[in-house]
């Protein structure tokens, strides 16, 4: 039985840093990363030092809450109490089908569902946590789920690392099939043409920024897309999107 846990203690690097003429000590700068946007992408380019550090607070955390467990439990289910957890969306018509989403008390994401209009047989056409089982990892992020103009793709985009790096993923709906390589390292968002031969979407850079946007024809190789817009200039982040008539699409830089 312990009473007592050493406090973490972080190794001073003494560097001197300076600003509009005015200079000071910072004992700590030195666990900033500048790959840090790799280390979202790969947890293993962490700084062993830093590693070391975090999980060591974790554990001195973990020992001095080991008391409010139960109080932990109480707060979590009050909160959770509070959500309704077997919720249904309102159906949207889409060409010949009806499409909506649903959640229930067992499970920890959404399920989307769709009906052909003058049937009654439902299709469960996408169910989170049974993709989160079958891929067998820890973190699991929906990006984006989008159906193709004639029913036949899905398309939807996963992080699995929790780095917001999103991976796209095009299916066949009726084989369950994925229909084209997986597209690493965007944005998350998709966005089908409207004859249904290409996907649109943004890759992000090595700052993380969204800023070019390709084509891509489902089915061909990845070293075939498309770049059809780059913004230059870094303060602005660009996306794709569709006219509210369905018409045209649009190129947003903001």
């Amino acid at each position: 039985n312990y009473s007592y846990m050493k406090i973490p203690q972080l190794e001073k690097k003494t560097e001197i840093k300076s600003c509009h003429d005015v200079r000071w000590k910072d004992n700590y700068s030195w666990i900033h990363q500048s790959n840090i946007l790799d280390v979202l992408k790969d947890g293993s380019k962490l700084l062993a030092e830093v590693r070391k550090y975090l999980e060591e607070e974790n554990a001195y955390t973990q020992f001095h809450l080991k008391d409010t467990k139960k109080l932990q439990k109480e707060l979590f289910n009050e909160i959770k109490g509070r959500i309704k957890l077997d919720d249904e969306s309102l159906p949207y018509k889409d060409k010949e089908y009806e499409y909506w989403t649903k959640t229930t008390t067992e499970g920890n994401y959404s399920i989307k569902l769709r009906k052909k209009f003058g049937t009654d047989k439902i299709e469960e056409i996408w169910n989170g946590d049974k993709e989160k089982e079958k891929l067998n990892v820890k973190y699991f992020g929906v990006g984006d789920l989008e159906v193709s103009w004639n029913d036949k793709y899905l398309g939807y985009s996963l992080d699995l690392k929790g780095s917001e790096y999103y991976t796209i993923y095009i299916r066949n709906i009726e084989s369950g099939k994925l229909v084209t390589e997986k597209i690493g390292e965007t944005s998350g968002g998709i966005t089908f043409s409207l004859d249904n031969r290409f996907i649109f979407y943004s890759k992000l850079d090595q700052h993380h920024r969204p800023r070019k946007i390709f084509k891509h024809k489902i089915g061909n190789s990845l070293e075939k897309d498309v770049l059809i817009f780059e913004e230059k200039s870094e303060a602005f982040t660009v996306g794709i999107g569709l006219s509210s008539d369905e018409k045209y699409h649009f190129i947003i830089s903001s």
